[in-house]
């Protein structure tokens, strides 16, 4: 089998890349949205919690427990203490309940629940806690802390999700998914370390923003396993307060542990105020979720029109466009549209300066003239396109003797670069499920290497060109190969992509965000190829890898 990121050695030649694939990282929230076709998510204000003067300021560390009792309570504590010394907030550790009252609280911009278990307040003190939250203050909590009051549901909201269960310690892989946040900001994105992990009894993830989980095929995670979407570490606002909460630091090693320090300092401070955190990005209820068309038949894509009109494209060949004010949907244009595999009107984006010069693209497989997909400018006047106003601005050649993957998404960035995500457009069916790789005579339509793996061919691709006003494009700086390097396509921005369904920019930083979607088979070959995942990336050039892996 050729190596990741190995060029295919087939004609037509390729010429060698150097570029890597790139690290899968957790998109933003705003490269998100243009790919919801169903339905607009408007965002709706939340109460932030009263900030807290950053230094000085005092946490409380409680640490009794009616449970099991975990014999890293102490360095737990000494670890708080140092942290505390280091960056100026004073640290008060008890295990009397006692505490627990308005008065006593109001001194501290935090409390540390290190390693509670069991029912640890009555109900005076319950109430006492509540009021503190309420008032903007802090909660942290430290893995066993979720194995603490069962029976106080708002203490249970207020962690996220109770403990469940949990397998041998042992080492395993932890995914940071908010690399922004301050307790995960210093943590590779791809954390190795040793401890007990936790299973809990509900995913907190439609609850709560998730800052790591874990990725239970590096380790076994018992018979209480979550699955792929394993929570580990999260914050929200909570009535009122901050909560950050971490399932790991069972070890008394995990206290002197330099990543671990940093990761629970960083949730100390957050939970304080005496750090800033977005903990609201993935709380559904920051959402509103509105159907604007439910006659729908295989909507592709869509994009807002400054106007507040919803354009959106059937794969049949409509575009559809939906009227703010009266909430109606016209359809602007029919395109003749070859639908054949998976094929149509793929995608559709309005150009930056659409509110002075109506443009609109649209990426399609014209019916006629041969096997092709191809991007063409139409111009909007009203509510109608003119087939007359269409100037074709790019096309890919494609092969429409069996299926599939066809891609078609495209996307702006900030300085009025167009780029365009093309499928490998090869048969996934007669290989197990497994890269397409069949280099026999005759079957070229099943042989993914031609296409993706291949520097001079535009599908299995990200393209990036920068559209005229004529209707024509230039190359931009920057693209994986130069213009007039031999057997290459200067379009390239990224290559060695599958299915890349949907693409997004980043308008604040321009970055490029791309789902790619994997291969069928249920598990990795070395000598087939790799199992099936989902991959969604940021985007530099360079090879991505498929069809020689994938994830």
């Amino acid at each position: 089998m050729i190596g990741c990121g190995e060029p295919s050695s087939r004609d037509p030649s390729p010429t060698p890349v150097s570029a890597q694939p790139g690290t899968p990282r957790r998109p933003t929230v705003s490269a998100l949205r243009r790919a919801v076709l169903s339905a607009l998510l408007v965002a709706t204000a939340l109460i932030a919690p009263t900030p807290v003067q950053a230094a000085p300021y005092s946490v409380l560390v409680f640490s009794k427990t009616a449970g099991f009792r975990h014999d890293s309570i102490p360095a737990g504590i000494t670890a708080i203490q140092q942290l505390g010394a280091a960056n100026d907030f004073t640290v008060v550790a008890t295990e009397d309940a006692a505490a627990f009252n308005d008065t006593n609280l109001a001194n501290f911009a935090a409390v540390v629940w290190l390693h509670t278990t069991g029912d640890v307040l009555d109900a005076n003190q319950q109430a006492a806690f509540e009021r503190y939250i309420r008032s903007g203050r802090g909660y942290v909590g430290v893995h066993a802390a979720s194995d603490s009051e069962y029976g106080w549901s708002w203490y249970g909201n207020l962690v996220g999700a109770y403990f469940a269960s949990h397998p041998a310690n042992q080492t395993a892989t932890i995914k940071v998914e908010d690399p922004a946040h301050a307790s995960t900001s210093s943590l590779p994105a791809r954390w190795s370390r040793l401890d007990e992990l936790y299973n809990f009894q509900t995913n907190p993830r439609s609850r709560v923003h998730v800052l790591a989980s874990l990725d239970e095929r590096t380790y076994a995670p018992g018979t209480g396993a979550m699955g792929h979407d394993h929570p580990i570490a999260w914050c929200q606002n909570y009535d009122g307060g901050r909560s950050w909460y971490t399932g790991l630091g069972h070890t008394i090693e995990s206290f002197s542990d330099n990543a671990f320090r940093a990761h629970l300092l960083g949730g100390i401070q957050t939970a304080a105020g005496a750090a800033g955190a977005d903990c609201k990005a993935s709380l559904t209820s920051s959402f509103q979720k509105v159907t604007l068309d439910s006659n729908t038949s295989n909507p592709m894509e869509l994009d807002v029109a400054p106007d507040g009109r919803v354009f959106y494209i059937e794969r049949d060949g409509r575009v559809q466009i939906i009227k703010p004010n009266t909430g109606t949907t016209v359809t602007a244009i029919t395109l003749n549209v070859f639908t054949g595999n998976e094929d149509g009107l793929l995608g559709l984006r309005l150009d930056p300066g659409f509110a002075t010069n109506g443009w609109v693209y649209l990426y399609y497989a014209p019916n006629s003239g041969g096997p092709r997909n191809q991007i063409s400018r139409f111009t909007v006047v009203g509510d109608s396109i003119s087939l007359s106003s269409e100037q074709v601005v790019l096309q890919v050649p494609t092969q429409r003797n069996t299926c599939c993957h066809a891609g078609g998404s495209m996307t702006f960035d900030g300085a009025g670069n167009l780029y365009l995500a093309t499928g490998d457009n090869t048969n996934p069916f007669e290989s197990d499920g497994f890269a397409p790789l069949d280099e026999r005579a005759g079957r070229q339509d099943f042989d993914s290497q031609r296409t993706s793996g291949n520097t001079n061919d535009l599908r299995g691709k990200i393209l990036r060109i920068t559209p005229q006003a004529n209707g024509t494009y230039t190359i931009p700086s920057g693209n994986l190969f130069a213009p007039g390097t031999a057997q290459t396509k200067p379009e390239i921005f990224a290559m060695g992509f599958r299915n890349p369904f949907r693409i997004g920019t980043d308008k604040a930083t321009n970055t490029l965000y791309v789902a790619d979607y994997g291969p069928d088979a249920q598990s990795e070959n070395p000598n087939r190829g790799p199992e099936g995942t989902v991959e969604w990336n940021i985007v530099t050039p360079g090879n991505y890898g498929w069809p020689y892996c994938h994830g």
